[in-house]
C-alpha cells in the first residue's frame, strides 16, 4: 500500500480513523503476544523442570536447553541479512563507546532464569515456581519504569499502576502462603525463583535497548542467548568438574524443546517491551505463566499439584494486568463541564 503524492485530489468526504486507534491496536496486539510469550515461559520450565529431574543435574539440563535455543537462533542469524546487520551494528555502537558493554549481559539473567528452572521447578512444581518468578518481576518492574533503566521512557508511578502490581503480589500470596506448611515443601527453594524474577525484569530492559539499536529482534535475542550460552557453559563445566556427567541422556524428545521455546519468548519480548514498558510487559508474562502453569499442573503435574487457590491467584494477576494496562483518563484540575 502506497501513500497517495501530495498533488493528488482530497479524497471523498468521510471519517478517518483516529489516529490513536492504530497506537491502540498496536499496544493491545503487543500485550496478547506478550500474554502467549508468558504461556512460552510455564512451558519451558515444565520442560526444564522435567529435564533437571531425568538428568538429576540442573547445570546440564540448563545448558542444553539454552544452549540448542542459541544454536537455532544463529542459523537463523546466519539466514537473515537484516540480523547480521542488526549485529554489527551493536558491535560498532558497543566499540565506539555509544551503547555500554554491560548493556548486552541480558543474558546472563536468561541464563539463570533457566538454570532455577532445572534446579527447582521440578521441586516446587510449575505454578508455585511460577509464583515466586512474578513477585520479583512485578516489583522490579515497577521500579525499572519508574527510573528509566537502560535508557527506556520513564513511565510514571500512576497508581492505576501501583494497583496493578500490588494486585500480582497479592497473587503470589495467595497461591505461596497455604503451601508453607506442607511437611516437606522446600521454602528455601523459593528464593532462587525470586530472584530469577528480579533478573528477569533487568533482562527485559536491556534487550529491549539493545534491540532499538540493532532495529532487529533476531540479533538482540542471539546476542542475548550468546551471553547466556557462555555463562552456562563455565557453570556447568565447574560442576561437572566436581559431581561428573550424568549417567544418561533421556529419550522423550520433547525435553530438548525448552531451548526452541525460549528463543521464541525472549524475542517476543525484546519486541514488545518498548510499546508497553517492563511492568506492564511483566505483568502480561505472569498472566501467560500463572495461565499456563495451572494447565501444566491440572494436565500434566511435576511436583507438588496445584489447588484451588492457585486459581484465585491466576484471576488476580489477570485483574492485576487490566488495572495496570488501563490508560485511565485524567481530569484537569479547575476544568468546567461545557455549557449546553
Amino acid at each position: 500500500m502506497t501513500t497517495p503524492p501530495l498533488s493528488s485530489p482530497a479524497p471523498a468526504a468521510g471519517p478517518s480513523p483516529h489516529p490513536e486507534q492504530g497506537t491502540r491496536t498496536r499496544t493491545v496486539l503487543a500485550i496478547a503476544a506478550t500474554v502467549v510469550a508468558g504461556v512460552g515461559v510455564a512451558t519451558q520450565s515444565r520442560i526444564n523442570g522435567e529435564l533437571g529431574q531425568r538428568l538429576d543435574d540442573g547445570y546440564t539440563a540448563a545448558l542444553i536447553s539454552f544452549g540448542s535455543g542459541w544454536v537455532i537462533l544463529l542459523v537463523l542469524l546466519a539466514l537473515s541479512p537484516r540480523g547480521r546487520a542488526g549485529f554489527a551494528r551493536v558491535l560498532i555502537e558497543v566499540r565506539q563507546g555509544r551503547l555500554a558493554w554491560w548493556m548486552l549481559l541480558g543474558g546472563l539473567a536468561g541464563a539463570y532464569f533457566v538454570l532455577a528452572q532445572s534446579l527447582v521447578a521440578g521441586m516446587l512444581g510449575v505454578a508455585i515456581f511460577t509464583i515466586a518468578i512474578v513477585t520479583g518481576q512485578t516489583v522490579t518492574g515497577l521500579t525499572l519504569d519508574a527510573t528509566g533503566f537502560a535508557g527506556a521512557r520513564r513511565t510514571a508511578v500512576a497508581p492505576a499502576r501501583v494497583v496493578g502490581a500490588a494486585l500480582t503480589v497479592s497473587a503470589v500470596a495467595v497461591a505461596v502462603i497455604p503451601r508453607l506448611g506442607a511437611d516437606g515443601f522446600p521454602v528455601a527453594a523459593i528464593a532462587l525463583p525470586l530472584a530469577a524474577g528480579v533478573a528477569v525484569a533487568f533482562q527485559q530492559g536491556l534487550n529491549g535497548r539493545v534491540r532499538a539499536e540493532a532495529q532487529s529482534a533476531l540479533a538482540a535475542t542471539t546476542i542475548n542467548f550468546t551471553v547466556g550460552s557462555a555463562a552456562l557453559f563455565v557453570a556447568t563445566v565447574t560442576h561437572v568438574l566436581f559431581v561428573g556427567l550424568p549417567e544418561a541422556l533421556p529419550t522423550n524428545p520433547v525435553l530438548y524443546l525448552g531451548g526452541a521455546v525460549g528463543a521464541i519468548f525472549i524475542a517476543i519480548q525484546t519486541l514488545t517491551v518498548a510499546r508497553i514498558g517492563v511492568l506492564v510487559l511483566g505483568l502480561c508474562l505472569v498472566t501467560g505463566q500463572l495461565a499456563a502453569s495451572l494447565v501444566f499442573d491440572v494436565v500434566a503435574p511435576l511436583g507438588p499439584g496445584s489447588t484451588s487457590a492457585t486459581a484465585i491467584a491466576v484471576v488476580l494477576a489477570l485483574t492485576g494486568v487490566l488495572v495496570a494496562s488501563i490508560r485511565w483518563p485524567h481530569r484537569r484540575r479547575g476544568a468546567t463541564r461545557p455549557q449546553a
